[in-house]
């Protein structure tokens, strides 16, 4: 286990480094002049020169790469243009809404789907699986940003049973006004963990342990929950993992449409106003949160697994 933890984590970092870097190349090729963005449409050449020069963006593409990764290696992330405060500051001072945001959202949705998996497998081509697999199609098929805004029309707008924008004050606060954000980011995901988990488990429930077990005259409760829900759930801790780059993604939508402050906000503001700085802070640490959620992934199956530890 050791070794394989070692091997992951060094995979790991160079998945972070790789995509940090076409990142970095993609963001530079973005057209417009950030000085020009920083200064106004009067700044003089000459003011002009002095903030490229500052940002590092007079300098080669590779060596405001090298400077960029060698200024992170010191817990340097750079400079905000605009109001002079540490990048590192601001990034990680967002970076707790957006995490709160996503486990939220994942949380319930495992919750949820998971059972209705579970169920729908056990009850496999009766009409409550009908339904649930309905359901689980419709919920996958609508896009994160359009449930953001039809929850916010209906729950907040129309209804007002809910808080439509902002973080609240105290806790109950603050959970109200998150209850929206989580539903629209985490309902496609409860169809997908459904679906998935009901794949896995008729897969499951076919085996020949299973059918061993049955005949021994084991409960069918204690058959389905130790040993098929068991294996049935580690497709699903894997898909959770790298179910955290599209909950990232879909936080975009969800913070700005609910007007909540986070990781997805910051680096829209930071686009449209060409604060590199800001971008590259932002798209490192998100990069980062997606790599440690797959590497947490794997290493729980790992465990959970002795297959996958040999895989690698």
């Amino acid at each position: 286990m050791l070794f394989y933890l070692v091997k992951r984590l060094g995979l790991a970092v160079a998945i972070v480094v790789l995509a940090v870097t076409l990142l970095f190349i993609m963001i530079q090729s973005v057209p417009g002049d950030p000085a020009a963005v920083v200064l106004g449409p009067r700044a003089t050449p000459e003011q002009k020169a002095l903030i490229n020069e500052k940002m590092g963006l007079d300098e080669p593409l590779p060596v405001q790469l090298v400077t960029f990764f060698g200024n992170v290696a010191t817990g340097d992330l750079g400079t905000d243009v605009f109001t002079q405060r540490p990048v590192a500051d601001i990034v990680f001072g967002q970076m707790p809404y957006t995490i709160i945001l996503i486990l939220t959202s994942i949380t319930w949705a495992a919750l949820i789907g998971i059972p209705l998996g579970a169920y729908s497998a056990i009850r496999r081509n009766s009409v409550i699986d009908k339904i649930i697999g309905v359901l689980s199609v419709s919920a996958i098929a609508i896009p994160s940003f359009v449930m953001a805004v039809y929850a916010l029309l209906i729950f907040a707008v129309q209804l007002n049973w809910l808080p439509a924008i902002g973080l609240g004050e105290g806790f109950w606060g603050g959970l109200r006004h998150l209850i929206l954000p989580a539903f629209a980011v985490g309902v496609g995901w409860v169809g997908y963990i459904a679906r998935i988990v009901r794949a896995s488990m008729l897969e499951v429930l076919g085996e020949t342990h299973i059918r061993m077990a049955r005949s021994f005259g084991l409960r069918e409760s204690r058959i389905v929950f130790r040993y098929a829900l068991t294996l049935a759930i580690l497709p699903t801790v894997t898909v959770l993992g790298v179910g955290m780059a599209h909950l990232l993604s879909a936080s975009v939508f969800a913070e700005v449409v609910f007007a909540r402050p986070g990781l997805g906000a910051l680096i829209v503001q930071a686009v449209d106003t060409r604060n590199y700085p800001v971008v590259m802070g932002t798209v490192l640490v998100t990069t980062a949160l997606f790599v440690i959620s797959t590497t947490i992934a794997d290493l729980i199956n790992a465990a959970l697994d002795p297959r996958v530890r040999e895989s690698l």
